[in-house]
């Protein structure tokens, strides 16, 4: 296991820091787990509400006074809503539909719907979410609802459609969305709209088309209201932006101050009891910036929303003190305990906190939004909140008078998910929780008191880092690693299960929502296997589970582990048998070479593992109409890329036969493996490249599977096929990527970088990757990275946060793994 001292690198930290001063598509602040997860979608701090990295509000407001004189460094203070007409989210409401198309005038507010269902909105599919279950292709639906006149500020539709939906009010069309968008949002409307509601009784009206997976349907009105105005604020200025694999670091000038301030995650995989504190670090760090002595206060507003899926949800609040804290608390009133599952989702379970050590001689107290800053300018710190929806934790740190010494305090923020994910059916306890450590006091205790070495740590492993990354693939490639990587960890929860495993279960971040699913678990592997193999067996432990108890009755390896946060059995309605067994087998070779070619896990899983390998000879040769990884562009048979990771599959059991001494077996999957080759090769020649699918030479592929055949030294296929699709992938660049094959313009990043390491010269190898660093640099859409986009524009096509990011890393992992001939 790599170690990471202190006195490492020191001579790269003057270029680090230069060079880590770049944009990102989202800059990361708070990064734990799927739920615990805070991120800035804004190059400078101040611009926008800070999000979760679904998008949702999860506001961090920060303040500094500077003499009286107030300035605002992080954050915006979050829009807040009045309902006129609630949508399912806050109160189920009767309706009357049809799923048999009505005549036109269906919208009319006299329309006569007395033959119509009557029924309980929301509508949904899936029976835990809705409720009234519809499954047909289109529904009407219409709502009467009375409303007084009142001045409204500007009215916006509350609506969840899955997928068309059209709108009415009172027989007038007042929005059209189209796909799906996951969950109630708002949706401004026109100016004129808000005229359109009448004193007493309303009709809206919608129809919703199911264009196939999921159905959904609610929608209600809100009010937009006014801010709060505080003309005193002003926009603290800032001067700098860096960003390293564990920390995100800002610098402000606020008037007569220079403010620092760094979030820090201390996401270091050489120790998995401090990887699984769900605490990060933001610190600030001021002084003078004109010689002269200034009294500075700094504020942090933390809102409730970090604790809640939906900002109606109810929460209720603590101030307290321990030996050597001072600390606020909140969570929902409800404790919903496990009781969601599904993509679009934050956590309403568990207790976010605040907590400050003693010595900073904190203020704490727990106000409405509105309250928040108006008890800053007034230095007004009582608490008026215990109880509600709109709750803002609030804490003052007090620096005194600030010379041009640099004076430093630190604030955590912590939470605590009690119960994080159930695994068959037992629920598990956080990791952290062990026999020195059981409650989360003892936990914020003990990260305050080792501050100043965890950052000192942290320090010393992101300039390694850098320096590996750079080393590899050169300073492009380095910077998308350093955005990759607390992406990719974070995108996980850590865990032991019943048996006492390790298990490091993924979220399918904005792509379904599955737990724990091999092909997102394939392409993020090369950042584990560097630094903690022990994490990448957490992430195939609970596969081999599944199958090996008979849960999951198949020759071939499953496709997930159900729906985050419960991992019961897979949910996605079509395994990948091709697909998953191959990664299984490839996963299982590295894990045994990043231990040393100790084939111990193997020895294990063998009879597992020899059942799948056997389904790939086979199958996976020519395959049948399956899916792959890439599922998003739909079936396809004779899929060459997808029989490429069958052979390399099979190639991995024959090596690892051979390690376990069993020297006949190893002979004979490796014969099969180089006579698959063989096949393929000829089925796949297209003269300058080799086809996307079999006997089809006008299509063309990324080849990328075949990265194992070269990175683990199976010398499988020879040179000359590397040489030749490399030479072809780089006439087919656009200016944000390489596309993904023939038949579409979109690509993935992580298959990009996979591809670009195929490359036997480092020039290639770096043409390849610039244009994805171009991406990461440029992409109008501000989320965390995307692993899905546009070749030609640089926008985002699906997919975000999720932790194949970390398959980035296969450069690194090749130049570390080198020579890569296998004895």
């Amino acid at each position: 296991m790599k170690r990471f001292p202190l006195t490492v690198c020191i001579s790269i930290l003057g270029l680090f820091a230069r060079a880590q001063d770049v944009k990102a598509p989202a800059y990361p602040l708070i990064t734990h787990n799927p739920y615990f997860s805070i991120w800035s979608s804004t190059d400078d701090l101040n611009e926008s509400t800070t999000h979760h990295w679904t998008g949702k509000d999860q506001s961090l407001l920060g303040l500094i006074k500077v003499d009286g004189e107030v300035y605002r460094f992080m954050g915006k203070e979050p829009v807040h809503y009045k309902t006129l007409v609630p949508g399912g989210d806050e109160k189920p409401y009767e309706v009357k539909y049809t799923e048999t198309k009505p005549s036109d005038n269906w919208a009319d507010g006299k329309f006569d719907d007395t033959a119509w269902k009557t029924g309980t909105a929301p509508f949904s599919d899936d029976p835990k979410q809705g409720k009234t279950v519809w499954t047909s292709r289109d529904i009407w639906v219409r709502r009467v609802f009375n409303f007084h006149k009142t001045d409204i500020n500007k009215l916006f539709l509350k609506l969840h459609h899955d997928d068309e939906a059209e709108v009415y009010l009172n027989g007038e069309k007042i929005n059209v969305s189209s796909g799906a968008n996951g969950d109630l949002q708002m949706m401004p409307l026109k100016d004129d709209v808000a005229g359109k509601l009448k004193e007493g009784e309303n009709v809206l009206a919608l129809h919703c088309t199911n264009t196939g997976g999921g159905a959904a349907l609610d929608a209600g009105f809100a009010d937009e209201l006014k801010p709060t105005q505080h003309a005193d604020i002003q926009v603290a200025k800032q001067t700098h932006v860096e960003i390293t694999a564990t920390q995100t670091m800002y610098a402000f000038k606020c008037g007569k101050i220079d403010l620092q301030v760094t979030f820090t995650s201390p996401l270091l995989m050489n120790n998995l009891d401090l990887m699984s504190r769900p605490i990060s670090y933001i610190t600030y760090s001021v002084k003078s910036n004109n010689g002269k002595a200034h009294n500075v206060q700094v504020y942090l507003g933390a809102s409730a929303d970090i604790a809640r899926n939906k900002p109606s949800q109810p929460v209720t609040t603590q101030k307290y003190e321990t030996s050597t804290l001072s600390v606020l608390k909140a969570g929902t009133v409800e404790q919903p305990i496990l009781q969601k599952r599904g993509d679009d989702l934050r956590i309403d379970w568990g207790y976010m906190y605040v907590a400050a050590p003693k010595s900073a001689a904190a203020t704490q107290y727990i106000s409405t939004g509105d309250e928040a800053v108006t008890s800053f300018f007034n230095n007004d710190s009582k608490s008026t909140v215990k109880e509600g929806t709109d709750v803002v934790l609030n804490t003052v740190v007090p620096f005194g008078k600030v010379g041009k010494t640099a004076v430093e305090h630190f604030v955590e923020l912590g939470y605590d998910d009690i119960t994080p994910v159930q695994y068959f059916h037992v629920n598990l306890k956080p990791y952290w929780q062990n026999a020195q450590i059981k409650t989360i006091d003892q936990l914020l205790a003990k990260a305050a008191a080792d501050y100043p070495v965890i950052t000192k740590n942290c320090a010393a492993f992101n300039a390694l880092m850098y320096h590996d990354a750079l080393k590899a693939g050169g300073d492009k490639y380095a910077k998308l690693c350093v955005l990759a990587y607390r992406q990719a960890i974070s995108a996980h929860i850590l865990v032991k299960s019943p048996q006492g495993e390790i298990l490091f279960l993924s979220k399918e971040n904005f792509s379904n929502g599955s737990i724990n699913t091999v092909d997102v678990t394939y392409p993020s592997a090369p950042l584990f296997l560097i630094y903690n193999p022990k994490l990448m067996e957490g992430m195939l432990n609970g596969i081999f589970y599944f199958s090996e108890t008979g849960k999951f009755p198949h020759d071939f390896a499953a496709h997930d582990l159900g729906t985050y946060p419960l991992a019961n059995g897979q949910t996605y309605g079509e395994g990948m048998p091709v697909e998953e067994s191959g990664n299984m087998l490839a996963l299982t070779a590295a894990i045994v070479k990043a231990n040393g070619n100790n084939p111990a896990y193997a020895k294990k899983h063998w009879k597992t593992l020899t059942a799948w390998t056997n389904y790939l000879v086979r199958e996976g040769g020519d395959p049948a109409n399956q899916l792959c990884t890439d599922d998003f562009a739909g079936h396809l048979a004779r899929n060459a890329n997808l029989s490429a990771k069958a052979i390399v599959g099979v190639g991995c059991y024959a090596h690892l036969a051979d390690l376990m001494g069993d020297k006949a077996t190893g002979t004979k999957y490796r014969a099969i493996a180089k006579e698959m080759v063989a096949k393929w090769m000829k089925l796949a020649d297209a003269g300058d490249h080799y086809s996307l699918v079999f006997e089809k030479p006008e299509t063309w592929s990324q080849k990328y599977n075949i990265v194992w055949d070269k990175i683990l030294g199976l010398n499988l296929f020879p040179q000359s096929v590397y040489d030749r699709e490399v030479k072809f992938y780089l006439t087919k660049q656009n200016e944000f990527g390489l596309p993904l094959d023939s038949r579409k313009t979109y690509t993935k990043s992580d298959w990009i970088i996979w591809t670009a390491t195929l490359a036997k010269s480092n020039d290639d190898f770096k043409t390849l990757v610039a244009p994805v660093y171009k991406y990461a640099m440029e992409t109008p859409t501000r989320v965390p990275l995307s692993d899905w986009h546009e070749t030609t524009d640089g926008k985002q096509v699906g997919f975000q946060a999720r932790s194949v990011v970390g398959g980035y890393f296969i450069k690194e992992l090749q130049e570390k793994w080198k020579p890569t001939a296998l004895k």
